[in-house]
């Protein structure tokens, strides 16, 4: 490999938000990973998913967003994988992207995003505000294994990942799990988020633990305008899909072109949406200030009573039931008697009359004409018409920053797997697909196989990469290491011949022998950079020589002899 081949390899192994950026194709090496992994696999022979064989895919994937919602948390700890710098990170990707592109796109080195943003202090709201130095946390995505090993760190109940490892969970998990195709899936990558698209229905946005269907987007409670901010607020960095990826900064992509332009059509429609009733609602709940300018109306006993709009949202929040929708009339239901009167309120547009007049007009705010129409019905009642107006239109009609479509197009060929095939089909496509296609054969270097692939880009990311275990351990001797390690309990985090981190051991105190005489190798490179390190494995006995000599127990079955120069050589031997 030459050294931009070894940083991307290498970045496969750790997988940082940073690298992501820099490699985009190691975001789909990512969702292979997972979908190679027995974990999720296993997720088909729970109760709540058996039940559902023969439902649609829709079904299964409301069902899987219930079960993520239950056994994941968010997880937004900066400083899990330990902290690096600016510099370090800059130097290693000085040859690839410029560091001018880097700090206006990249959280880490300065982004902070439009208007909107800097309003409600994202950096801060994201605890990166108090990395105004060259220091940064090593922002790093998880795998599967390492999600769910969160269990076992001190402080999770439950499994665990940032944004970019839930859409690689749920993209994996929807074609596992749900049976939804990989082409219709699609990633969606900005500075500060990470999401999915799900072609299915109307369409369908993975939002961390949640999924946003297109009814919910417009609805304008507190969730759906949270989900809302990345595409509101974001330039898109990165489209991730099986046919490949396209990024915004580079020329070159290899996604391909009609599946691109499919996407951005079928995400614009799914984030444009007619002015309706129910839509003026989800308006009005979102825009709590202009609840006053509107009245409700109900018949009863053959008198017309009226309600301000504000006191029948507040009734909604504690209830079941929404306005405009089938429940409405069960909603009036639970309003007290005494919130109604019997006259028409003044200053308040009507919302019966309201309705009639969208249904009559079929009113377009994405043209002027359209708003001119609304504003002049409006404007005898609303003080400054043309500014709701305007809020609406944005409301309803929102236009992602995609990349441009103006690429020069280099497809790999898409990765095409059937979704009724095995767990052993798709790892022997897979296998097959690595020659011809960079994220196949990055996607095994993630998934840690250690059994096929090139150990150099493992051994360089374990003793360069992982300062968890380099702090964790700095007021121990070696001789404290090596006693600490041996009482962690000697169970992988990963199955078969894959590899824990050094920084994976550290954190979830776990490892087989193998993995813990890379986390000793790490530390002691760390203390005497000049010291030349030996590996060796024979027969499940790990021998680690290098400022003494230290043994270890390894189930992992694989026999292997690896040296670490002090100049940072690596050298397979064996």
């Amino acid at each position: 490999m030459n050294s931009e081949q070894l940083e991307k390899y290498t970045s496969a192994i750790t997988l940082s938000d940073m690298e992501i950026f820099v490699f985009p194709e190691l975001m789909y090496s990512l969702v292979l990973a997972n979908i190679m992994s027995p974990i999720i696999w296993q997720w088909r022979e729970l109760e709540c998913f058996k039940k559902l064989e023969g439902k649609s895919s829709y079904r299964k994937l409301m069902r899987l967003k219930q079960f993520i919602i239950d056994e994941y948390e968010f997880n937004l700890d900066l400083e899990t994988w330990g902290l690096t710098s600016k510099a370090k990170e800059l130097g290693r990707f000085g040859g690839v992207i410029s560091p001018e592109d880097i700090a206006r796109s990249n959280a880490l080195f300065g982004y902070e995003g439009d208007k909107y943003y800097f309003d409600v202090d994202i950096r801060r709201h994201f605890g990166l505000d108090k990395y105004d130095s060259d220091i940064i946390p090593y922002w790093k995505t998880e795998t599967v294994e390492a999600m769910n090993a969160f269990k076992q760190k001190q402080g999770y109940t439950k499994w665990a990942g940032e944004c970019i490892s839930l859409s690689v969970l749920y993209a994996a998990a929807a074609f596992i799990v749900c049976g939804i195709p990989l082409e219709d899936i699609y990633m969606i990558l900005t500075p500060l988020h990470s999401q999915n698209f799900i072609d299915i229905q109307d369409g369908v946005l993975t939002n961390n633990r949640r999924l946003v269907t297109k009814t919910m987007w417009f609805n304008g409670t507190a969730i759906s305008n949270k989900a809302q901010r990345a595409l509101r607020n974001e330039k898109v960095i990165i489209v991730a899909h099986s046919s490949g990826y396209v990024h915004y900064l580079y020329d070159d992509a290899t996604i391909d072109k009609s599946a691109y332009e499919y996407f951005a059509g079928q995400l614009g429609s799914y984030l444009s949406t007619e002015l309706t009733l129910q839509i003026f609602a989800g308006f009005l709940r979102s825009n709590r200030d202009c609840q006053r300018y509107f009245q409700v109306c109900r018949q009863c006993h053959g008198h017309t009573q009226f309600l301000k709009a504000e006191v029948l949202f507040h009734y909604e929040h504690s209830s079941n039931f929404r306005i405009a929708d089938k429940t409405f009339e069960k909603l009036l239901a639970e309003v007290s008697d005494e919130d109604f009167v019997r006259y028409q309120l003044p200053g308040r547009i009507r919302c019966d009359e309201l309705e009639e007049f969208i249904e009559k007009e079929k009113i377009d705010l994405r043209n002027s004409e359209g708003r001119e129409v609304l504003e002049k019905f409006i404007e005898p009642v609303i003080p400054d018409a043309e500014q709701l107006v305007a809020k609406l239109s944005e409301f309803v009609h929102i236009e992602a920053k995609l990349p441009a479509s103006d690429k020069n197009y280099l497809p790999n060929g898409a990765i095409d797997i059937p979704v009724e095939s095995s767990r052993e089909q798709v790892i022997d496509y897979l296998q097959q697909a690595r020659s011809g296609n960079p994220s196949a054969d990055l996607a095994f270097y993630a998934y840690r196989d250690m059994e096929s692939c090139d150990w150099q880009p493992f051994v360089k990311a374990a003793v360069e990469r992982n300062p968890v275990s380099i702090r964790m351990t700095e007021s121990m001797s070696l001789e404290e290491v090596y006693a600490w390690l041996e009482k962690i309990e000697n169970i992988s985090i990963y199955d078969g011949r894959r590899l824990a981190q050094p920084d994976e051991v550290a954190n979830y105190k776990r490892a087989d022998g193998l993995e813990k005489a890379f986390l000793l190798a790490n530390v002691i490179r760390q203390r005497s950079a000049g010291q030349d390190i030996e590996i060796a494995v024979d027969r499940g006995e790990v021998t680690v020589k290098g400022a003494g000599q230290y043994r270890f127990v390894s189930t992992k079955g694989i026999n292997k002899h690896l040296g670490i120069s002090g100049d940072g050589t690596i050298r397979i031997l064996g």
